[in-house]
């Protein structure tokens, strides 16, 4: 990597992280402060368990929005993230315009690299590993 590409990739990770964990938290908390049109949206789209789907997935966004901004033991939400996105996907897009499905693959693969590239120096996950 050349020298002025690594000198910025911990703000691009944390601007990554900026951006995929405010989205997130709002998905998230839209989803808690109206979860029975949430449950009643997952029933409608054949979710299994749509109920508890319902909570998991808000729970998941809200929580793992937080924690992907502030890069706290962020590998497990990056995952947990990503699945919710397959399963939007699956779900809401498969067999839709593309247009319709570009927020849901973008959230996915963001949320796929930043779990391999994990959340930079400028995230709590660095500053528990340096002590």
């Amino acid at each position: 990597m050349a020298q002025s590409e690594s000198k910025y990739s911990d703000l691009a990770l944390l601007l990554l992280r900026v951006g995929v964990g405010i989205i997130f938290i709002l998905a998230g908390w839209g989803k808690l402060t109206g979860i029975e049109g949430t449950i009643n949206f997952f029933t409608n789209i054949g979710v299994p368990l749509p109920a508890v789907m319902a909570w998991v997935v808000a729970i998941v966004e809200f929580v793992g929005g937080i924690m992907v901004l502030l890069g706290a033991y962020a590998k497990i939400p990056y995952l947990l993230l990503a699945i919710t996105m397959l399963g939007a996907l699956y779900f809401t897009k498969l067999g839709g315009e593309f247009s319709a499905a570009r927020l849901d693959l973008m959230l996915l693969l963001t949320s796929l690299a930043l779990f391999l590239m994990g959340s930079g120096a400028y995230s709590v996950d660095d500053k528990i590993s340096n002590r």
